[in-house]
């Protein structure tokens, strides 16, 4: 069965990396989110595809999720004595990831050539994919109609600021990189891994076709919420501020038209009819991963499952 796993954030990168240890890597392909990549002294930074690249390459640190294990802080400590801003801390090790591709961006090559380029040095055999190629830039949009940067909102501000609503800006021009749709079209399932729907799968989802050929496929999604709190990020709290109550049923109806089947934690039973009567199947099992083995754990869970809805798609 060939899959194809959306992705961005943490929970996404270990959901992509248990997979990853129980798929064959020729059937799977992971389309991430560059949503969030922005420009940060001069260097191209891309949050999503790094946290992906370096949980599956096993370098990612193991406290934090995101970020290399075993990072040191030599160049940042010089830059705070120089005067040079520090909200977003690049690591030493980080930051030759985001030298290394602004260089060769700058040569010519296109993002996806480069994450292919850094897979192959790093180890990672499953392809690993950036949604598109082109610039697509999240803009949140605050009650106070203040438009900020999707990093300046989550890490300068500590997501402080409440949410009206959120842009995609370039996405209208925007183009799936190459072999995205190419996977999409032979997969047998797409797996939505538990990744803030807001701002890290719906970029990708509105790059113009993937929606589209998403929803001729048989699509299974693991909830990013547990007992209406997300384990990191601001997911709950976006839905709160959209008006949404926060929980399985509202990650249900956000994905509307697109889910056969949602995974939820054990702890938000409760939903599970009401998901049902949206025309979803809910499977209910643990979906907290403290480590490799809940991963794997999870990742099997969830193929078997997908498995389940793509049979009962065929009969």
């Amino acid at each position: 069965m060939r899959v194809v796993a959306l992705a961005g954030g943490v929970g996404g990168a270990k959901l992509v990396d248990g997979l990853a240890r129980c798929v064959s890597p020729d059937r799977l392909t992971v389309i991430v989110n560059t949503g969030d990549d922005f420009r940060h002294m001069g260097l191209y930074i891309a949050p999503d595809l790094d946290t992906v690249c370096y949980t599956l390459a096993g370098m990612a640190n193991p406290e934090t999720g995101w970020g290399r294990e075993g990072e040191t802080w030599t160049v940042m400590s010089e830059l705070a004595r120089l005067g040079g801003p520090t909200w977003f801390r690049l690591g030493d090790r980080d930051l030759a990831t985001h030298l290394e591709r602004t260089r060769r961006l700058q040569e010519g090559e296109s993002l996806s050539q480069i994450v292919s380029a850094f897979c192959r040095a790093w180890g990672i055999m499953v392809k690993v994919l950036p949604m598109s190629d082109d610039p697509v830039a999240t803009i949140v949009i605050t009650r106070q109609d203040e438009e900020l940067g999707f990093q300046d909102y989550f890490v300068a501000q500590r997501c402080e600021p409440e949410v009206k609503a959120f842009r995609f800006e370039g996405v209208s021009t925007a183009r799936p990189a190459p072999g995205v749709l190419d996977a999409l079209s032979e997969a047998n399932l797409v797996i939505i891994c538990p990744s803030n729907p807001w701002v890290s799968i719906g970029p990708i989802l509105a790059v113009p076709g993937i929606r589209e050929m998403i929803s001729r496929k048989p699509v299974v999604a693991v909830s990013p919420l547990i007992g209406g709190q997300a384990l990191k990020g601001p997911a709950a709290k976006m839905f709160r501020e959209m008006g949404w109550q926060p929980s399985p049923l509202a990650v249900a109806h956000y994905y509307s038209g697109l889910l056969q089947g949602l995974v939820i934690d054990v702890s938000d039973i409760e939903w599970a009819e009401e998901i049902r009567q949206l025309g979803i199947i809910p499977e209910i099992t643990d979906i907290v991963m403290h480590n490799v083995q809940d991963r794997v754990r999870l990742a099997k869970e969830v193929m078997a499952f997908g498995r389940k809805i793509v049979e009962t798609l065929t009969l």
